[in-house]
């Protein structure tokens, strides 16, 4: 869809560095407090400012928008999203168009300004959603046939179903945290050697993250009535970057015969800003050739996926860092379409804010697999850090920085940046 916002030539009035994540092609949204706030409020980025939506409906200047504006005095962003992709593309319009070098309505009221206008550094990002409900999909073939090979073998790498649906499971809401809140390593149930049968207890000694990015919906769905693949995207708002932090020895002991629970449910980490579905637009591709050909409901049509380009930093302690692996979203052999349709093609029904991770994002070689257990072959490759020391799997003080961006060499827009810290596990 070629929407204005889009436009490689629209400039801002504000100054924003060459460099930004936030240019006007962008305009993500999130939640935000500043020291003076009793309660956080909507914000849109653009460069490196935050743009107080709120303050910015009492002006005035968004009174043509068509629908109810007290949804954007809410904490979060779940009333805005509920109201579908038309509400959300008509305020993030409005909004370029007010950024725009060539309209003065906001750029010369130098009193409202500045009481909308306010400076990134000076804010407190919260979390954009209140989640309900989360799923987190298994869909990368990458990712998927290392796991295999290493559990399994190579000749029983994928499970019978693989190909034809996209696996996922219902994963731990209360849990998901805002960018830069640490870690606290975790405590479970695991086998003390490979040959072991009987467990000990105590701190995960293989704590890994998981290289994912998520979508977040926005209009949900009644019980009972599914969404058509043809459908999906008007029931997403945007996409966050994800790491869905992973206790290895905790979950590889749990997880027979019903998946993930201990080693998955203790925490996983969202970026703050939402990238809208329609910024995201210019940056289209088409994803891998599926091979059986996917169930008629499974059947879209055009390019389903989207040019992420994707790196993970391990930084020390010490504050040595390494980029650890540099992989792609459009490498999913599963796109977010088939996993929304597959979701609710049973009658499930879904609701703004809910939110639907990729799973591990690998590419196809050494260097862009999305996990440790990947990336040192269950720790018998260790990755040599700059100081000296190694890391098989993430250890305390360690934090991991996952960022992603898009460019499709007219214009480059980006997620910023999710990051935690790992501390020791309690006493």
């Amino acid at each position: 869809m070629a929407l204005p916002s889009n436009d490689p030539a629209r400039t801002s009035w504000i100054p924003v560095p060459q460099s930004t994540d936030f240019p006007i092609q962008n305009l993500p949204f999130g939640v935000f407090k500043t020291a003076d706030d009793a309660l956080p409020r909507i914000g849109v980025a653009i460069g490196e400012m935050v743009i107080d939506v709120a303050e910015l409906a009492n002006s005035g200047l968004l009174d043509d928008l068509t629908f109810d504006l007290e949804v954007l005095h809410y904490t979060t962003l779940n009333r805005l999203a509920g109201l579908g992709r038309g509400a959300s593309r008509s305020l993030r319009e409005r909004i370029s168009h007010l950024l725009s070098s060539d309209n003065a309505e906001l750029r010369d009221d130098a009193e409202l300004r500045a009481s909308v206008l306010i400076p990134m550094a000076q804010v407190q990002m919260c979390m954009p959603f209140d989640i309900r409900d989360y799923t987190d999909f298994y869909s990368s073939i990458e990712h998927a046939t290392n796991v295999g090979i290493m559990f399994r073998g190579k000749d029983n790498a994928l499970m019978p179903n693989w190909k034809h649906l996209p696996v996922g499971y219902h994963g731990r809401a209360s849990s998901i945290v805002i960018s830069g809140t640490e870690i606290i390593r975790p405590k479970g149930q695991m086998l003390p050697a490979p040959d072991a049968t009987t467990p000990i207890y105590g701190p995960s000694r293989l704590l890994d993250f998981e290289l994912e990015v998520a979508f977040i919906v926005g209009q949900g769905n009644a019980m009972g009535q599914p969404i058509a693949i043809e459908q999906t995207e008007e029931h997403m708002f945007g996409m966050v970057l994800f790491n869905d932090w992973s206790a290895r020895d905790i979950q590889s002991w749990e997880y027979v015969p019903l998946g993930p629970f201990l080693g998955k449910n203790f925490a996983s980490t969202i970026s703050a800003w939402v990238v809208t579905m329609d910024a995201l637009e210019p940056y289209r591709v088409a994803g891998p050739t599926q091979d059986p050909t996917p169930l008629p409901y499974l059947q879209g049509s055009g390019p389903a996926n989207f040019e992420i380009a994707l790196e993970v930093e391990i930084v020390a302690a010490s504050g040595v860092a390494k980029t650890v692996s540099r992989s792609n979203f459009k490498y999913m052999y599963w796109s977010m379409q088939q996993q929304l349709a597959h979701h609710t093609v049973n009658g499930c029904n879904m609701s703004p804010g809910d939110m639907c991770a990729s799973g591990t994002i690998s590419g196809p070689t050494e260097d862009s697999y999305g996990s440790m257990l990947e990336l040192t072959w269950r720790g018998s490759k260790p990755i040599a850090m700059p100081d000296g020391s190694e890391r098989k799997f993430i250890q305390d003080g360690d934090t991991v920085v996952i960022k992603g961006h898009c460019d499709n060499g007219q214009t480059r827009i980006g997620f910023g940046s999710v990051s935690g810290k790992v501390l020791p596990a309690l006493p």
